[in-house]
């Protein structure tokens, strides 16, 4: 296995390029293929990471901790409420006795600027399993996902349907990078993250991907080989945030009548958890056209990709 990551950081698809990203993808199918034929694969025995999980998490932080598990790493589960940075001890003071005591952290946080403070204040594997701007590991599962329904990535289209966070900005680069076209439907009056747009864009310049933002959902699923829905809203979010971005994001919930209007055989995809009856259907989230269970299996498998490439 060709190492390109030992001893870096892995913090979003914005930092990565198209081969480190598709080397990443295709080393989680190969330790996906592993798994499902039961062949032991401890490549990290030996070491000890720390998992801090500032948000509650149900996929990745099972993932994590089975994908650590089968690499033969001991993970150690770390509540923020039980550190000393709950009273006001400094991000670097923390972060350099992580760096003595473990081979990496895994950390899913709030503000992408934690996960880059922790970086460069240790020497080790910072992980990021999900901030406000990035959710890498979910990427990667997504593009495992991908190509084992689509068999590439090349000239699809995705309808993206959802809240502008961490999930439609990981797949706004990783469409633009692939040459994917992303349509991403929401709301008249609601823009993504100026910098990750500015940064999709220059790569669909070099790829010919075309990523739109559009309030016309017919226009985002017309031809979508992928619909992808997502949360109208976000954990931490103000109540009368909420209650402001369900009513908006409403006419974009993902029906199957919706599913209608694209392809005949696109494929749905949602992170999870979903919210049904608000981001999507029961129908559609149990319908033949669903693949969200094998894209969150595949969570799992990018996660032990990525803990395989970065601390081997």
């Amino acid at each position: 296995m060709k190492n390109r990551f030992r001893g870096k950081d892995f913090l979003a698809f914005k930092d990565l390029n198209r081969e480190e990203i598709e080397f990443l993808t295709d080393l989680s199918l190969d330790l996906k293929k592993k798994w499902v034929s039961h062949e032991p694969h401890e490549y990290l025995k030996g070491q000890v990471w720390a998992a801090l999980f500032e948000k509650n998490s149900t996929r990745t932080r099972n993932a994590f901790q089975r994908a650590a598990a089968d690499l033969g790493i001991t993970s150690i589960y770390l509540r923020p409420d039980e550190l000393q940075s709950g009273r006001g001890e400094p991000l670097k003071d923390t972060a350099r006795m992580f760096d003595r005591y473990y081979d990496g952290l895994f950390i899913r946080t709030f503000g992408h600027e934690i996960v880059e403070e922790y970086a460069e204040w240790m020497d080790h594997p910072v992980i990021n399993g999900l901030t406000t701007i990035a959710h890498p590991t979910q990427g990667i599962a997504d593009m495992m996902t991908i190509k084992e329904k689509k068999g590439g990535y090349k000239g699809l289209k995705m309808c993206y349907a959802g809240n502008l966070y961490n999930v439609c900005y990981t797949n706004m680069i990783m469409c633009a990078t692939l040459g994917m076209d992303m349509y991403i439907a929401c709301p008249d009056g609601m823009k993504p993250n100026q910098e990750i747009y500015d940064e999709a864009m220059k790569r669909a310049e070099a790829t010919g991907a075309k990523i739109v933002v559009t309030s016309n959902f017919d226009e985002a699923l017309k031809d979508a080989d992928i619909v992808y829905g997502m949360s109208h809203y976000s954990m931490g979010q103000a109540p009368e945030e909420v209650a402001r971005l369900k009513e908006a994001f409403h006419p974009y919930m993902v029906t199957m009548d919706a599913m209608k209007k694209a392809k005949r055989d696109a494929i749905f995809m949602h992170c999870l958890p979903a919210y049904r009856g608000i981001d999507v259907t029961d129908e559609v989230l149990e319908s033949e056209q669903s693949v969200v269970w094998d894209e969150g299996e595949n969570r799992m498998h990018s996660i032990k990709g990525i803990l395989a490439a970065y601390a081997l």
